[in-house]
């Protein structure tokens, strides 16, 4: 279970304590208020039986500040309903105080996560750029290399403007970083081939400047390997 879903069913079952505690604590005021009420009426009762003369519960030694057992009874009960009161009511604070404090480490907790997972992801985006210029200059045979890039948006502008792929034409903006091939001196883009002669100086050429409609099989060579490769076996 997740601190989010712990976190839920904790305040769930918080509703439900607050809700007995807060139930227990309106029963406790009905009950001061009740005896409160019996005490006030007890003292003002004493109170005229002493100014009147009469004994009754009171001692002859009794003065006005003093009363019967009785009603000093009745109000150390108020005080100790009171008492039990302001304990309730602390205890529902601190159990709401202990919610607030788990909410506020699980925010921290939270933001320290996303904040690791934006630098992962930052040194992942890093390390992509890095690894990509690195490659930019690599070659099937440790030449130069096309990129996947490059060569889909070619073919997408070609489709787009209908042009042929033979001698084309980029009319999109081109990376000056980015390698060039083939005998028409472009980027790379459709369907490339490369010469399997390892000193070739052009390496990869576009299958409509070199006349070609799918890809050969065997070995194959560009038009200036293929006429050196001759004469060399001519001779």
């Amino acid at each position: 279970m997740s601190f989010a879903d712990e976190f839920e069913a904790n305040l769930v079952s918080l509703a439900h304590v607050l809700q007995k505690k807060y139930a227990l604590l309106r029963d406790l005021d009905k009950s001061l208020q009740e005896n409160q009420r019996q005490n006030e009426q007890r003292c003002e009762k004493e109170i005229d039986d002493i100014r009147r003369g009469r004994t009754g519960n009171v001692t002859p030694s009794t003065s006005l500040t003093q009363f019967s057992e009785e009603a000093l009874d009745e109000q150390k009960h108020s005080v100790r309903i009171a008492d039990e009161k302001v304990a309730l009511a602390m205890q529902a604070y601190d159990l709401v105080d202990m919610h607030v404090q788990q909410l506020d480490q699980y925010m921290k907790k939270s933001d320290e996560e996303m904040r690791r997972e934006k630098e992962k992801e930052n040194a992942a985006a890093s390390n992509l750029e890095s690894s990509e210029a690195g490659k930019a200059g690599e070659g099937r045979r440790g030449g130069r290399k096309k990129t996947r890039l490059a060569t889909a948006a070619s073919t997408a502008a070609a489709a787009t403007t209908g042009t042929s792929s033979t001698n084309m034409d980029l009319d999109l903006p081109v990376d000056p970083n980015e390698p060039t091939y083939c005998t028409c001196n472009q980027v790379s883009y459709g369907e490339m081939v490369a010469c399997d002669n390892n000193e070739c100086k052009i390496e990869w050429f576009h299958f409509g400047c070199v006349g070609l409609k799918e890809q050969p099989k065997g070995k194959w060579y560009c038009p200036d390997c293929a006429t050196v490769k001759k004469s060399r076996k001519g001779r």
